[in-house]
């Protein structure tokens, strides 16, 4: 059930997946000063979570946009130094996360939730009721 997601992998094995989408030129060159989180997609019957790792971004400074079958999550680390403290060595160069992706329409966008904690964004889209699995009762007659 778990899939495990990046840029060159599905994300999900049935319909109610999520997919890295291919930006155009214009996106490009813009993500080029980003960092795309690892992310984490687990699907059950009820829908699809999402899990991005996103160290030393505060909830002020992250941003979740959801339109149509659009998902985009993006968050700036708040790397802040003492002023009479400098930096001579820095690992990651880039303050900023950015990563989209496709959603199938088999999933309901409206009732998303999501949780930011320690670092990991955690972020559940349920699928649509008429998708989901349902038990219909027989009455005896």
């Amino acid at each position: 059930m778990e899939d495990i997601m990046n840029d060159t992998t599905e994300l999900a094995r049935s319909n109610a997946r999520a997919v890295p989408s291919t930006p155009d030129d214009g996106e490009r060159r813009d993500e080029a000063a980003a960092l795309a989180p690892a992310v984490d997609v687990i699907e059950d019957g009820a829908g699809i979570t999402l899990i991005a790792d996103m160290p030393g971004v505060p909830k002020d400074r992250l941003g979740i946009h959801l339109e149509a079958d659009k998902l985009s999550i993006e968050g700036e680390m708040a790397l802040d130094l003492p002023q009479d403290m400098a930096s001579r060595f820095a690992e990651v160069k880039m303050p900023r996360y950015r990563r989209s992706f496709t959603l199938s329409n088999e999933l309901d966008p409206e009732k998303a939730s999501a949780e930011l904690k320690n670092g990991v964004l955690t972020l559940r889209i349920p699928k649509a009721a008429h998708v989901q699995p349902r038990r219909i009762e027989i009455s005896a007659g």
